[in-house]
């Protein structure tokens, strides 16, 4: 598991996502997900490779409060935010390059 991806809590989504300096990258998972589980790597590679960019990974089982503000009804969920608000939002896997793709073009 890589450290530069964040895993938080609800109680951390407004100091780590909403008031990040940098673009914040939002993983909406849970356990039993099977796409999830074949982003996961993704996300931590993409995390080692964007140092521009913040990764952080919410488990919507433990973490409801920001999932339900955010309309999070499938996942996985990614959502990018700058300056506190969504920019982009992707629902479903995509490969590496894709989400790469998807995260420069909104940042």
């Amino acid at each position: 598991m890589s450290e530069k991806v964040l895993h938080i809590d609800d109680s951390q989504f407004e100091e780590e996502v909403l008031k990040s300096d940098k673009p914040v990258f939002v993983d909406f998972w849970a356990q039993w997900c099977g796409p999830c589980k074949m982003v996961g790597p993704v996300v931590e590679e993409l995390a080692e490779e964007m140092e521009n960019v913040k990764f952080v990974k919410v488990d919507i089982d433990q973490n409801q409060e920001y999932a339900a503000k955010y309309g999070v009804m499938s996942i996985p969920n990614m959502l990018l935010f700058k300056d506190g608000n969504i920019v982009n939002r992707q629902i479903g896997a995509l490969p590496k390059n894709e989400l790469k793709a998807f995260i420069e073009n909104n940042i």
